[in-house]
């Protein structure tokens, strides 16, 4: 098993720790960019498969290393599993 295939199992495990630089890591592994929505952004990012025409929008967290919300995980979680990303 390859980093992306563990990486990708982290996350479905849904780990209370899990950083915005692995899902960062993660996202571009599946094809998607990052990008901060305009200038007024704040924290928010979004990440976009083109190809897919899938887009994630989220709260990029404040501190470096703090681990994303749980709610945020569960949600890209069913986005990437309904557009068959992921598997269950």
């Amino acid at each position: 098993m390859g980093t992306k295939e563990k990486l990708i199992e982290r996350f479905k495990n849904q780990p209370k720790d899990f950083t915005f630089d692995e899902l960062k890591k993660m996202l571009t592994g599946l094809g998607f960019e990052m990008s901060n929505k305009g200038k007024t952004s704040g924290s928010r990012v979004r990440f976009k498969n083109i190809e897919l025409k899938i887009i994630i929008d989220l709260h990029k967290p404040h501190t470096q290393g703090a681990p994303i919300k749980e709610t945020a995980l569960k949600e890209i979680c069913n986005n990437l599993i309904s557009n068959n990303l992921i598997e269950k």
